[in-house]
């Protein structure tokens, strides 16, 4: 069992028990608001597609529903359980992706995983998801932050697969 940080987050997910990381206040807040109320957590009655990740490292695990009305992501939920990070980050991104299309919604991916992974600069297009960045100097939390990210990776890909099947069929 994990002890929790202030902040409600398990110590696991930090690799020891260290103080949360000393991020902006305005984006702690941020990120904290969408933990502690997450924006389309849930499921949908009838999705296009059903993903679900896990980090085995620390526990944390998202499952995200999507309904995919031609290119668009027209509804999206998630649920899981894990780190303020992992959360947050999968209630920012449903907030960011709701209503867009697969192909913007595949450019923000890249972005945000490039601002984590590679330290690109933030770009306007990620908007509240920059809060985020300071993530990237903690490589153990950055795992917390890209599940989400690559659940719905999966969840696209998985839908693609099944329109060309529909397609060929």
């Amino acid at each position: 069992m994990s002890s929790r940080t202030p902040f409600g987050t398990p110590s696991r997910c930090l690799g020891a028990p260290v103080p949360e990381p000393l991020f902006d206040d305005l984006y702690r807040e941020l990120i904290l608001d969408h933990y502690r109320r997450p924006r389309h957590r849930g499921a949908l009655a009838n999705p296009t597609v059903h993903v679900e990740g896990m980090n085995p490292v620390c526990g944390d695990e998202v499952r995200i529903d999507m309904a995919i009305v031609g290119e668009t992501v027209r509804e999206i939920a998630f649920d899981g359980q894990g780190c303020s990070i992992s959360q947050a980050s999968a209630s920012m991104l449903a907030t960011e992706v709701y209503g867009k299309s697969i192909e913007a919604t595949r450019t923000l991916s890249s972005a945000f995983k490039a601002m984590l992974v590679d330290g690109a600069l933030p770009t306007a297009l990620l908007g509240d998801l920059e809060a985020l960045e300071g993530v990237a100097k903690f490589p153990v939390r950055v795992k917390c932050a890209l599940l989400p990210w690559n659940v719905l990776e999966q969840g696209l890909n998985e839908a693609a697969s099944k329109t060309k099947e529909l397609s060929i069929g």
